[in-house]
């Protein structure tokens, strides 16, 4: 099996080798730099609309709700993932422990997962919020809200949980992970036979996963569109706000799957360098947490507002 390097199963306590990528001498600060700024925008551009959000009473709304469950995702795939790329880039550090290394594994999958049952909840929330506007306040409760977002979370963590109890009694015969960060499928590339049932598993969440999500915002947006136009021939005014505020989520999406799918067009090209695939695999945990806190604010008026009412009164303080 590839990456097995020994034959015999291993015993714990394990310690992992992460591959990484193939660092240039010199080169390493440089890509330390890269990385830590990277991680930065990723903290603090989520942690201020996070903040702006939990602070404002303002946006106690469902929307805005929804955002700060996007950025938790956002903030969950980036720190599992930059800070030991800054440690590989600064020091060379490619040991990874057995423990963490799943709990890096189970907090990727967990990020994917969940942002993909969160964007399902933001777009039946705002099928309701165009296409009933009236009926929205009574539809979309604060209970009835977070009830939503708790379920998002729990599918994502039981789907994913469920992925990983298939590693207890599977026994690894390789350390080294050919990747840049640990996940799933990298850990079991090293076991000692082939696992049939968690890449069933696998391939099935995520094709249940995609599959359903693409329906709720197809159907949501078919019906978002067929109401619009129909209003618009009625000469019926369309609630423009909660119009306007699809555009956070339809971007939010967009980058999330041009993200995967740059993913998989780049392992359809052989020539690509090692390297270069192992970035296009990351893309889609260090670029869209830090561009979405910028779609947020761009796309809503009063979060733009809110973030700099907030900025300015700190400033004034000093």
């Amino acid at each position: 099996m590839e990456n097995i390097t020994r034959l015999t199963p291993l015993k714990q306590p394990i310690v992992f080798e992460l591959e990484g990528f193939d660092v240039p001498p010199g080169y390493g600060s440089l890509f330390f730099i890269l990385a830590l700024i990277n991680c930065t925008v990723v903290l603090l551009g989520n942690g201020v609309v996070a903040f702006v959000i939990i602070m404002d009473k303002n946006l106690h709304r469902p929307m805005f709700v929804l955002v700060c469950h996007l950025v938790t995702c956002d903030l969950l795939g980036g720190t599992a993932v930059l800070p030991r790329l800054m440690m590989h880039f600064l020091m060379g550090q490619k040991k990874i422990a057995y423990a963490s290394a799943i709990a890096q594994a189970y907090s990727v999958h967990t990020y994917a997962t969940a942002m993909h049952t969160i964007l399902a909840v933001m777009a039946y929330d705002r099928y309701v919020a165009v296409c009933e506007p009236l009926r929205y306040p009574t539809i979309m409760t604060s209970a009835r809200l977070h009830t939503y977002c708790a379920v998002a979370w729990i599918i994502a963590l039981v789907l994913i949980g469920g992925l990983f109890v298939f590693h207890i009694n599977i026994r690894l015969c390789g350390t080294t992970i050919k990747h840049a960060y640990c996940s799933n499928h990298s850990i079991l590339s090293l076991a000692c036979s082939p696992t049939p049932v968690n890449n069933i598993y696998s391939l099935a969440i995520t094709w249940f996963l995609s599959t359903s999500v693409f329906l709720i915002v197809a159907f949501s947006y078919f019906r978002i569109l067929h109401v619009s136009l129909k209003r618009r021939r009625t000469g019926t005014s369309i609630n423009s706000k909660a119009f306007r505020t699809c555009a956070i989520h339809i971007a939010v999406y967009l980058i999330h799957k041009l993200a995967v799918l740059v993913i998989i067009v780049s392992y359809s090209f052989p020539s690509v360098s090692q390297n270069i695939k192992k970035f296009l695999s990351i893309v889609f945990i260090i670029i869209p947490p830090a561009v979405n806190p910028i779609i947020y604010g761009l796309a809503s008026k009063e979060l733009r507002e809110s973030i700099i009412r907030h900025f300015s009164k700190v400033t004034h303080r000093k």
